[in-house]
């Protein structure tokens, strides 16, 4: 499923939370489930899924990935690294390498995030709140959204909170109260040399 921003990929899906494969993690501190990739197996180079943080503790390394989380419950997590500490804040997307290692520590009680896991020598990739009112015509490329609340429309469809739509060539449209997760997904285009 890995496409190009000039694509004319024009069809999109809406994924339910039951649809989403469930695991636990090995040091037992959280569930992820899987919402989508690029490709099946372990040769993905874009990962979407959401994470049950329920405990302190080491976040799973992805060597040659870059990472984008954004926490969409509970008040937020600390990741912490020889580089210092990211605030991850609910509904404010973070950014940092797949290669580093994060110890988290959680404020104030358990969350739920986002994660976008990528390839960045593949692709671009971005993660941006948006709030109704509003109308966001996708046009190519490969996008994603999380409806978090209110009436949302991907074309004429009502999303459920929860759900999440893929594809592209798609108009949203969030009424007041609205708001959920945009997620852009972009291969590079490599200079012909």
């Amino acid at each position: 499923m890995l496409f190009s921003c000039g694509s004319s990929f024009s069809v999109f899906k809406i994924l339910s939370p039951g649809k989403f494969i469930s695991s636990s993690w090995k040091n037992g501190g959280g569930i992820t489930r899987e919402i989508a990739r690029s490709h099946p197996g372990d040769d993905w180079v874009w990962r979407i899924s959401i994470a049950e943080v329920t405990t302190d503790g080491p976040f799973s390394k992805f060597d040659g990935m870059s990472r984008i989380l954004t926490v969409i419950e509970g008040k937020g997590v600390d990741l912490k690294s020889s580089d210092g500490v990211i605030a991850a804040r609910l509904l404010k997307p973070v950014f940092f390498s797949g290669e580093t290692d994060i110890l988290s520590n959680l404020v104030n009680g358990e969350i739920k995030d986002l994660n976008i896991i990528f390839d960045h020598t593949k692709i671009t990739a971005e993660v941006n709140l948006l709030k109704g009112p509003m109308i966001k015509n996708i046009g190519v490329g490969v996008f994603g959204f999380l409806a978090l609340g209110g009436h949302i429309f991907a074309g004429s469809q009502l999303l459920k909170v929860g759900e999440f739509v893929l594809g592209s060539n798609i108009s949203l449209n969030l009424n007041t109260g609205g708001y959920g997760l945009w997620v852009s997904l972009c291969e590079k285009v490599l200079p012909k040399v």
